[in-house]
């Protein structure tokens, strides 16, 4: 039985909070914080992203450990992470209890799946031999599989992202679902369709560099032409090969890692993500799962890509759980994150979700919108850092003293799935769109340029470039360096060409 807490003299913790509350657990805070009044009305209030809802009184669910479950599952939604932690510190009888007073119940039945699932142990139950099949995950409130595995044990549909390794849950969001009628396949479409086949392959040669030189750029590296012309070829690629698989994931770090740092295996040392503050001091922002980790978690990230392919699940959806899923693991030493930024390319990509042969530049959106990329990524970095118990070695080495790994395995990936959802709209309507625009201004400008006079198209561009820059006029020092040949009439005709495509 859960004895009676209180937040305050008229509140008190129902669902996951009670649970977190009574058997003091280490988590992250759910989404969804749900309290009971003893007195008041229905109200929800959110603050830094944690919606709180307090419910009337007659919602109170009772006291014992399968009514808060219940309730947990019917209010604050499925959250593996915390059940994982709440089943490993309970005493197994206590879910056998509760599971055979009600075996045949539709939330039973799901927290003895889920029981199962994420301890992988078995209870001491029979298989159940009729009644409905019940869904893990309601459809209605998360991004769900479709089809399911049909679970006989439990009569239970696993719908669910992934597997005991590594499974990661999206919530639908009224922002998710206005992305997802944004209809971006249809828009774009509707974008390349006003130009000709040459412009759209001059676009695509030029976003394929910036998409390059965006990802190296957001990590600070400064990439050489061997290292852009690799990389490049692999985003050529990214639409026809399956890059989530261990022996793919070792040769695209060594192909985008610098050559001293390329690796043969996934890390085998415990690594982290901080800055240097001072002298001998570092501000870690975010510190990596152990070592002996990663080779089931990244095994799980693979199985998840695996499943998540075939099924109904949006690509935007599934590229975002398998991308941020791969940059939260941080499996190599170097390259992460271009390889979180090239994976989803390539599940967008071979999910249909781009057309054949066109490519957004969503490491260029995300460039020129770092701190909504930051904040991409923060959204679950700083929620395990006071989780995580770490000592940090005078010579840089830090030491992981507390078990980590279900922090990574379970995670909500709503805020990264919105995020991704923006950067896209993003690099469709300005990258894509403005590249497209400038070339075809570009070439009624050098059209126009050319019945003044017949330069050579290295000249004309420069011309048009230098132009540009200086509000429609070319600089006497730059006519001076690069077009003292032409006489004052040519230079205002071609002055006006230009200003009347770009404006001034």
């Amino acid at each position: 039985m859960i004895e009676k807490s209180r937040d305050d003299a008229n509140l008190r913790p129902a669902g996951y909070a009670e649970l977190i509350h009574h058997y003091a657990l280490e988590v992250i805070p759910n989404w969804h914080r749900s309290m009971i009044a003893f007195s008041g009305t229905h109200t929800i209030n959110t603050t830094d992203g944690i919606v709180e809802e307090v419910y009337p009184l007659k919602y109170w669910p009772g006291e014992e450990l399968g009514d808060h479950l219940e309730f947990a599952l019917k209010y604050d939604g499925v959250n593996l992470q915390i059940l994982v932690v709440l089943f490993e510190a309970l005493d197994e009888k206590e879910i056998l209890q509760y599971v055979a007073s009600k075996p045949t119940g539709k939330y039973a039945r799901r927290i003895w799946y889920l029981f199962e699932f994420l301890t992988s142990k078995k209870l001491q139950l029979d298989d159940l031999s009729q009644g409905n099949y019940v869904n893990i995950l309601d459809p209605n409130r998360y991004y769900a599989v479709d089809p399911a595995q049909k679970i006989k044990r439990q009569r239970v549909n696993d719908n669910l992202l992934g597997n005991p390794s590594f499974c990661a849950t999206i919530r639908r969001t009224k922002k998710l679902e206005q992305f997802e009628q944004a209809n971006f396949q249809e828009r774009v479409q509707e974008i390349i369709s006003a130009y000709s086949l040459q412009q759209l392959k001059r676009a695509l040669s030029y976003l394929y560099t910036k998409e390059t030189k965006s990802s190296f750029e957001i990590e600070k590296v400064k990439a050489s032409s061997t290292r852009t012309e690799r990389f490049i070829a692999l985003l050529q690629l990214a639409e026809t090969e399956d890059f989530c698989l261990k022996p793919r994931f070792i040769d695209l770090q060594n192909r985008i890692a610098d050559p001293r740092f390329q690796e043969s295996d996934y890390r085998s040392n415990q690594n982290y993500v901080g800055e240097t503050v001072a002298f001998g001091k570092e501000r870690i922002h975010y510190v990596c799962p152990k070592p002996e980790d990663i080779v089931d978690l990244m095994a799980g990230l693979v199985k998840s890509n695996e499943l998540l392919y075939g099924t109904n699940i949006p690509p935007v959806m599934h590229a975002a759980v398998i991308a941020y899923g791969f940059v939260f693991l941080h499996p190599f030493e170097d390259g992460n994150g271009r390889i979180h930024r090239f994976l989803i390319h390539n599940i967008l990509a071979r999910q249909g979700f781009t057309n054949r042969g066109i490519m957004f530049p969503v490491s260029a959106a995300m460039l020129n919108n770092l701190i909504e990329y930051d904040q991409s990524l923060e959204a679950f970095s700083k929620c395990i850092m006071s989780l995580v118990d770490f000592t940090l070695n005078e010579d840089g080495t830090l030491i992981v003293n507390n078990d980590i790994s279900r922090l990574y395995r379970y995670i909500d990936i709503t805020p990264q799935a919105e995020a991704l959802f923006w950067f896209v709209e993003e690099a469709i309507n300005t990258e894509l769109v403005a590249e497209l625009e400038f070339l075809a201004s570009y070439d009624e400008a050098k059209h126009a340029i050319q019945e003044i006079i017949d330069m050579p198209d290295q000249k004309i561009d420069l011309f048009i470039r230098l132009c540009v820059q200086n509000k429609g006029k070319l600089s006497t020092r730059k006519r001076k360096n690069h077009f003292d040949f032409l006489t004052d009439d040519e230079i205002l005709q071609m002055e006006s060409i230009v200003i009347s495509v770009y404006g001034n």
